[in-house]
Parts: structure tokens; C-alpha cells; sequence
């Protein structure tokens, strides 16, 4: 609408949805349309571009040399991180309340078997260290993974709490939502901490004498998920 200037006025409904970055209604889910296109609105083809790239990464160094027991550890973790950042991008454009809860359901279920394959990680590099006990979380990469293991275990409990019983957990359906402000901003910071342990892994040993990452590659694509994923953060849905 316009004013008597001719100067479009702004429309507060509009500007709440607006994402960080971008116009309205560029990673907002429209009525009619399916969920799939979530993962591929806006600016999410970067971010998936970025993490399949990372994960192709990933899994090209290990693949090129001979699987050991402990290569399974990289390749668990890496495909963790892809779901992750999956679950991310299908709930951000959700708008109706039908979206936002079919949405939630397949967040749930990504973000579900992305914690399992980082439990089945830590366990292949435990019972890898079981030996040597000495050298757990002694590199700057284990020490800043195991805050993150810790941290995405909470979150993902927080999340199914709040979504499944949040009368039981939290003693009503009001306090759980009161709540989600904060679950969607911690999640944002994890996927941030993620993609720092990705490229912490460069400087390991393991990574030296065996995978040959390079660092740039793990940045520039981390860059890309990011910049993906950024933009379609929306304002209002973190209280802001």
C-alpha cells in the first residue's frame, strides 16, 4: 500500500517476518507448498551446497585410504553434520501451523539420527582411545567436541521435550514455547560450533599423516553453509 507520497508504507507484519538477510517470503514455506522445498528455498541451496561439499570432503579422504576402525569416526560425525544442518533447513521456512508441526516432526526424526551417528562417533573413537587413555580429548579438536557432544545431547533432549511432552517436562504448553526462543538461537550457535570442529579436525594428527584436509576447503565451505543458512533467519521467530 501506499501513501499519499506515493512512497509504499511499510507494513509491520511484513517487516516481523523479514529474514536477517534478503526480502520477505524468500525462506518463508507458502501455503500449498511442499516441505521438500524447504531445504532448497532462498539462500539454502548455498548451505546445501556447502555441506555436501564438506561432507564429500570428508568422506573422499577417508575413502581414499584404507578403512580402519577408526576411520569410522570422521565418516559418522560428517554425516551427522549433514543431517543436522538438513533439520535446520527444513524447519526455517515453515509459516502455517500445519507446516511448522509436519516440519517439526521431520526435524525431530533428521535431528534424531544425526545425535545417533555423533554417539556411534564418540564410541568408535573411545573404544579407539581405550588402549592409550592418556590421549582423550587432549587436541584442541576433542576438547571443543566433547563441549559440543554434550551441548547437541541437551538440545536434542530440550527439543524432543518441548515438542512431545511438554506438559510432563515443563507443566505446560506455554512455558515449552516460551522456551523454543532460546532452543532456535542455541541450535544456530551448535551449527556455528560444528562447522569450528570440522576445521579443528585439520590440525589433528590423524588428518596430518593420513586425510591431507586442507583447512581453506573446510572453510570456504563452511562459509557456504553459512551463508545459506544465515539469511533465512527469521527475527521474530528468536523474540527479536
Amino acid at each position: 500500500m501506499a501513501s499519499a507520497t506515493g512512497i509504499p508504507e511499510s507494513n509491520p507484519a511484513l517487516e516481523e517476518q523479514e529474514p536477517l538477510l534478503g526480502r520477505p517470503g524468500d525462506a518463508t514455506q507458502l501455503q500449498g507448498q511442499r516441505l521438500p522445498w524447504n531445504l532448497v528455498t532462498g539462500t539454502a541451496i548455498l548451505a546445501q551446497a556447502g555441506i555436501w561439499i564438506l561432507t564429500a570432503l570428508v568422506w573422499a579422504s577417508v575413502l581414499e585410504n584404507d578403512i580402519i576402525f577408526f576411520s569410522y569416526h570422521p565418516l559418522l560425525n560428517s554425516a551427522a553434520v549433514l543431517l543436522l544442518v538438513q533439520a535446520t533447513l527444513v524447519l526455517q521456512p515453515t509459516a502455517a501451523q500445519k507446516d511448522k508441526i509436519q516440519g517439526t516432526y521431520v526435524h525431530s526424526v533428521l535431528n534424531t539420527l544425526g545425535v545417533a551417528a555423533l554417539i556411534a562417533g564418540l564410541v568408535v573413537i573411545e573404544m579407539n582411545k581405550a588402549s592409550h587413555p592418556e590421549t582423550r580429548f587432549q587436541s584442541t579438536h576433542g576438547k571443543v567436541a566433547l563441549l559440543v557432544y554434550i551441548l547437541i545431547f541437551i538440545q536434542w533432549l530440550v527439543g524432543l521435550a518441548q515438542f512431545f511432552t511438554p506438559n510432563l517436562v515443563f507443566g505446560s504448553v506455554d512455558k515449552a514455547k516460551s522456551v523454543y526462543k532460546y532452543h532456535r538461537i542455541s541450535g544456530y550457535v551448535l551449527t556455528v560450533l560444528f562447522l569450528v570442529v570440522v576445521a579443528l579436525a585439520t590440525d589433528t594428527a590423524f588428518n596430518h599423516n593420513v586425510l591431507h584436509m586442507k583447512l581453506w576447503a573446510v572453510l570456504v565451505s563452511s562459509a557456504l553453509v553459512l551463508i545459506g543458512v544465515v539469511p533465512r533467519i527469521k527475527k521474530r521467530k528468536l523474540g527479536f
